[in-house]
């Protein structure tokens, strides 16, 4: 029988290995992120629709080895719940991709994460217009704050670039409105899926949607671009930390908490703000970080609150709704990263500011 020693012992390496997969994440998710802004912007290869293509296609194919070996249950869908459901999402998820890894070629990774601290903006508007989120005026009070501290934020970016902010921001509507629907279409359905299934059933969809801009807009200039890298090292080890980003998602199902993911996600973007700033040498101003910061401070009372709503709305199931969100924490990032890195279910089809908000899609990604 197991002492008290023993079982302190254990408790504390169970601990240990919990936050560890929570290092790699930040790791991993600020990596994948980091990676792609090189590939695109630095390296030689400035086609964001024929990357998130190899990404998908990767990522789907390893997902599909993983299931057929046996170690991931494979989710039963017939074609009629695959089409209404897994296709808009795909189309969407898609388009969140393909704009999020664009804007990086426009803009520096700091000010693209000041970006999408709107996200809660943008879910809570096209949830209210869906009816899965509720109006309050607190609530608008709240978004208004953080809409006040991008707006500052951007009006102190030195490098600013209209069609980056506006890839950027058009990603964070196709995330949040792919956020909602995954509420609408997979969670009322009772379909639970995690990165691996994600990426089984969506990657392949996302895949198909992709072709169609690649070929009319990015093909016919890869053909011609006498400049263009291809490094099979290269490629492969990018779409490999993508990988990794949501193998690093799935070890952390159901181990940790909504509450730890948040603040696991703060963490990795104050991280990423550094980074660029020590990596590309991106400028970051006073005005930057003081908008940040404000936007900053509301996102995390919105989550602060969201949090407090799911334990007093399930005070029965407290550390079921807490692991359940823990759940929806890790998954949003399943490309994400968050919203925008390709690659990631976590990030991927899941993304960042659900961290408080719903999502059993996956996670999740917020990408990255």
């Amino acid at each position: 029988m197991a002492t008290v020693e023993q079982k302190e012992h254990a408790l504390w390496i169970k601990v240990a290995i919990t936050y560890g997969y929570v290092v790699l994440w930040i790791a991993l998710s600020a990596a994948v992120i980091m990676y792609n802004k090189w590939v695109l912007a630095f390296y030689g290869f400035p086609y964001p629709v024929a990357l998130t293509m190899w990404h998908m296609f990767f990522c789907a194919a390893l997902a599909w080895v993983i299931i057929r070996l046996g170690y991931v249950e494979p989710v039963k869908m017939n074609l009629d719940t695959y089409l209404r459901t897994i296709v808009p999402i795909g189309f969407l998820y898609a388009g969140t991709l393909w704009l999020g890894n664009a804007a990086y070629i426009y803009l520096s990774v700091s000010f693209i994460q000041m970006l999408k601290a709107t996200m809660p903006v943008a879910v809570f508007t096209v949830g209210c217009a869906f009816g899965t989120e509720h109006y309050t005026g607190s609530r608008l009070v709240n978004m208004l704050v953080i809409t006040l501290g991008v707006a500052i934020a951007s009006y102190g970016e030195l490098n600013f670039v209209l069609i980056g902010v506006i890839l950027q921001m058009a990603s964070v509507a196709t995330e949040s409105t792919r956020l909602t629907l995954v509420q609408i279409l997979l969670q009322r359905r009772g379909i639970k899926l995690n990165p691996i299934t994600t990426l089984y059933l969506i990657a392949p969809c996302c895949f198909a949607f992709l072709c169609i801009p690649f070929v009319f807009l990015e093909l016919p200039k890869i053909m011609n671009d006498p400049n263009v890298k291809i490094d099979p090292l290269i490629f492969l080890s990018n779409a490999g930390a993508a990988f990794g980003l949501n193998m690093a998602v799935f070890l952390l199902i159901g181990k940790t908490s909504a509450l730890t993911m948040n603040i696991a996600g703060v963490v990795k973007d104050w991280i990423l703000i550094f980074l660029s700033y020590l990596i590309y040498q991106a400028p970051v101003t006073a005005l930057n970080l003081e908008g940040y910061g404000l936007a900053f401070l509301a996102v995390c009372w919105y989550n602060y609150q969201k949090l407090m709503s799911m334990q007093t709305s399930k005070p029965a199931a407290g550390a079921v709704g807490s692991e359940a969100g823990g759940r929806d924490e890790e998954s949003k990032r399943l490309l994400d990263g968050g919203a925008g890195s390709s690659g990631s279910a976590a990030g991927g089809p899941l993304s960042p500011t659900q961290r408080a908000s719903s999502g059993t899609q996956l996670q999740q990604h917020r990408a990255s």
